[in-house]
């Protein structure tokens, strides 16, 4: 194959599996998001603080499937191939996404909303658990060598870009709706959109063909095979999942939380919110590719040890200084050294966990480590981050759960770097 023809097939593939990404993660940020109405809508006890806690404790349960999706779905991709796979997990998160968006509210149905709404982010969580390790994996096997780190990121990339267009739909919301009808109906909008563009996706996603390192592959490892494999390489998963705590954490604070910060803790109004998470959505697919090229130059190792000693001196201070007179300007400024923080560090995470694990399960571990610690630690970021506020009395208390993220990602990094240390020297002196 032509060199230029080989490059536009290889971008090619990279938009058609990245697309299907960009959906259910735009399904899946919308309830956090619009968190602030769905809580009225479906969840309207007298206490806001408790309304929003239902909110977003239901937003987290959904991070709870998550184990289950990547154990099942994952050891259903590792067997079937990585194309098949990411068309079922489509499907799933498109069920989810037109059940939360049609629901009616509790004023007209009772506690069968709430319930519906749960039942809508269990089928959302279940299909990410495994849809991000999937995408992953399928990008690590396809690029080109020496080039792993950029080719990944855009995983994570087309997640910005669903954080990017879920945040201008909502400003063009804010403009052209009153705030009555945003909280009646208004809310449901973006959920409609996600809907509407499922067939196309489904469309593009069809069209992947399989990579050609899984085709190559000879064994294919059946069920129990894979569980035993699991079983056996338990403590990566587990080493796997600390390392992705520090991203998982970062990134549901930098833009899941960050409109209900900006309104209810900070004051800010709904508008100056949406254009700093537009402007971090941004400012986190710039980072991404930068930093996991630049992984690819010097190493994952020294970008995920300094970026997480950055974190852990920084992060305090900043929020800090933000929730003294809060401003639009200051908390944008404060918003993009945080995506900075998250950027650089994921730019190269994503792409070590994709290495780290054995070939023959490396869908079903790279998503069980992810899944893990977001299902324990991410998801439920904007409720402890809610928590934290409200029982330190301190605005810049979710700092304390960022900085408790950054020392696991820390801890996972050296563990996992000394165990490839002593598997390499083993081989060599077996060798």
């Amino acid at each position: 194959m032509p060199e230029d023809q080989a490059r536009h097939s290889k971008l090619g593939a990279v938009l058609r599996v990245t697309s299907g990404n960009f959906l259910e993660m735009f399904d899946f940020f919308l309830f956090g998001f619009y968190a602030s109405y769905i809580s009225k809508t479906f969840f309207p006890v007298s206490s806001e603080y408790a309304s929003l806690m239902l909110t977003f404790g239901t937003f987290g349960v959904g991070f709870l499937m998550r184990p289950l999706g990547a154990i099942i779905l994952g050891a259903y991709i590792d067997r079937v191939g990585r194309r098949q796979g990411l068309i079922l997990t489509l499907g799933l998160m498109a069920l989810g996404t037109v059940l939360i968006a049609f629901v009616p509210g509790y004023a007209t149905i009772g506690l069968f909303a709430p319930m519906l709404v749960l039942v809508g982010r269990l089928f959302q969580g279940f299909s990410a658990g495994v849809e991000l390790g999937g995408v992953s994996v399928y990008l690590s096997e396809m690029a080109t060598p020496g080039h792993k780190g950029f080719y990944v990121a855009w995983q994570s990339a087309s997640q910005q870009c669903a954080i990017i267009v879920a945040a201008l739909i909502g400003f063009c919301l804010n403009l052209w709706m009153p705030k009555e009808i945003i909280a009646a109906w208004g809310w449901r909008i973006p959920f409609f959109i996600g809907c509407m563009i499922v067939p196309l996706i489904f469309f593009i996603r069809r069209s992947l063909q399989e990579t050609e390192e899984f085709l190559a592959r000879k064994h294919r490892p059946n069920i129990r095979e894979i569980f035993q494999s699991m079983i056996h390489n338990f403590g990566i998963v587990i080493a796997g999942m600390m390392l992705v705590v520090m991203t998982t954490v970062s990134f549901y604070l930098i833009t899941v939380y960050t409109p209900t910060f900006g309104m209810k803790v900070l004051k800010l109004s709904a508008v100056d919110s949406l254009v700093v998470t537009a402007c971090v959505g941004a400012s986190n697919f710039i980072w991404l590719p930068v930093m996991g090229a630049l992984s690819d130059r010097i190493g994952r190792k020294p970008l995920l040890i300094f970026f997480t000693l950055l974190t852990i001196v920084t992060a305090y201070p900043a929020l800090a200084w933000l929730v003294v007179g809060p401003t639009f300007g200051k908390m944008l400024v404060v918003e993009l050294w945080l995506s900075f923080l998250y950027g650089s560090y994921n730019g190269a995470m994503v792409v070590a966990l994709t290495e780290i694990m054995p070939v023959e399960v490396r869908t079903a571990g790279f998503s069980l480590a992810y899944s893990l610690a977001t299902a324990l630690f991410g998801g439920f970021t904007p409720a402890v981050s809610t928590w934290l506020i409200k029982v330190t009395g301190n605005h810049g208390a979710p700092a304390y759960w960022m900085i408790f993220a950054a020392v696991c990602g820390l801890l996972g990094t050296l563990i996992l770097y000394r165990r490839s240390a002593i598997q390499q020297r083993s081989q060599l002196a077996q060798a």
